[in-house]
């Protein structure tokens, strides 16, 4: 009895803890569930197209998810010190750093685009690769290239998007960019219905209108939250003059970099490590590439829960450093790790018993949906891991601990989960799913070392004060 009241009382909180989490979680769940189900619609309303406009746009958004990572990883690290600075109610250093997240975001972006403009056609073509499975490879590559040409119209909003919506909820405010992306996301797919078969007297673009529907819902996005922001001073007192100058003081700015930039270099880093994980598995084919795309699909949107609690700890866990609240940290920390994970069993059977019905809504090949049927049931396996591996981190960005974030994630996937994918895809017969569930269990040792830090409280610190 005393151990389970033990246990109780470390990993178990009260009625207020879970009112507090979920206040914070569900509007992120919410506006990620959303994005993501209509990012399933969009995925089964191209893949009705065929397999290879699938395959060609699943490929693009697989280099666009490197970009939008570096960016989330960018404004992550000016966002620690933003939930600090809204512990302490100093809305100057909440306007520096959006200053600064603007200036870092611009650069991110004008590089991107140089990237993708001049070597796209070539960063697709590695995925690209020969196999017996009746893929066509020139068309699969035509529809990505047409793709991408209409998607970079969208990546300076997304860029000006993120910069509003994570410092409105690294102040707590998670509603507003959850209503955004809620309309968003139903104009994405009206327009997808629209533009990719051209109803109602609109042009049937294809892959090319699915970029459309995308590109234009980004900026509905921006334009909700910008507005709402700059009409709401009262709830958002540091936006008041916020563009009567982007200057940042040195000393700031450089702090900002010194903390940011490894997490800009780990999201940099640990999504090309995952899109070279997935060049990998195109080895096998066209097919396995396609089946990958429909597993990813599902599986993201059952991700919605450990995702939502990951950026739930960097907020919670990050104000309650920035009061000087240590003790109250370790608890919350470790009450919503045990939350996350407990909550992902249930979320992982419910995945697994859907894993052999949710291919068949695709109109493509069988051996494409056995393919993808066989991603799922791996991915559901390993979901737990991976919300314990997604709120360790989170735990260890909200004390900036920003150089242990970048060895945690960087090192075990490009020393361990790439080398490991690279020679299996290469010297082995193994399929495309075995190499997957490999590649994870991998992981096992970045879940310890992730216990170990977390343990140990190495990101128990104030950085504001600092």
């Amino acid at each position: 009895m005393p151990m389970i009241r033990k246990f109780r009382d470390r990993f178990i909180g009260d009625k207020a803890f879970y009112r507090r989490v979920l206040g914070i979680a569900v509007p992120i769940m919410v506006q990620n569930g959303i994005t993501n189900f209509v990012g399933l619609l969009d995925n089964i309303m191209v893949g009705r197209l065929g397999t290879e406009p699938m395959s060609g746009v699943s490929i693009v958004n697989q280099l666009i998810f490197v970009y939008n990572l570096c960016i989330f990883g960018g404004l992550a690290g000016a966002g620690i010190f933003t939930a600090q600075y809204f512990g302490q109610k100093d809305n100057e250093g909440i306007r520096h750093t959006f200053r600064y997240k603007i200036w870092l975001g611009t650069a991110v972006t004008l590089a991107a685009l140089f990237l993708f403009l001049v070597w796209g056609g070539s960063l697709i073509g590695l995925y690209l690769n020969g196999s017996n499975d009746g893929g066509n490879l020139e068309m699969t590559w035509n529809c990505g290239m047409n793709y991408l040409r209409v998607i970079l119209w969208g990546i300076p909003p997304f860029m000006l998007l993120q910069v509003y919506a994570s410092t409105l909820r690294e102040c707590g405010e998670t509603v507003v960019p959850m209503r955004a992306g809620v309309t968003a996301v139903l104009v994405n797919l009206a327009l997808n219905y629209l533009l990719i078969y051209g109803r109602m007297g609109f042009p049937r673009l294809g892959v090319q209108g699915a970029a459309a529907a995308t590109v234009l819902s980004r900026y509905v996005e921006l334009f909700s939250v910008a507005v709402w922001t700059h009409r709401h001073t009262r709830e958002n007192p540091y936006i008041k003059g916020i563009y009567r100058t982007l200057k940042v003081p040195d000393a700031l700015a450089k702090k900002y970099f010194v903390k940011g930039i490894p997490l800009l270099i780990n999201e940099g880093l640990w999504s090309s490590g995952m899109a070279v994980l997935t060049q990998c598995y195109s080895l096998r084919g066209l097919t396995v590439v396609a089946g990958l795309n429909i597993a990813n699909t599902i599986h993201e949107l059952f991700n919605v829960s450990f995702q939502a609690m990951g950026e739930s700890v960097a907020i919670i866990v990050g104000q309650l450093l920035g009061a000087g609240k240590m003790r109250e940290a370790r608890d919350t920390d470790n009450k919503m790790i045990a939350f996350s994970l407990l909550s992902s069993f249930g979320i992982a059977l419910l995945m697994l018993g859907i894993s052999p019905l949710f291919p068949q809504i695709y109109k493509t090949e069988a051996q494409v949906r056995a393919v993808a049927a066989g991603f799922i049931a791996v991915q559901a396996v390993f979901l737990p891991q991976n919300a314990f591996l997604n709120t360790t981190y989170f735990t260890l960005r909200a004390g900036g601990k920003t150089g242990i974030t970048f060895i945690y994630d960087c090192v075990c996937i490009w020393g361990i989960s790439v080398p490991l994918a690279f020679a299996l895809s290469r010297y082995t017969g193994l399929h495309a799913w075995a190499i997957y569930a490999l590649v994870q269990v991998g992981e096992w040792t970045k879940c310890l070392l992730g216990f170990i830090m977390v343990k140990k409280g190495v990101w128990l610190r104030n950085i504001v004060s600092d």
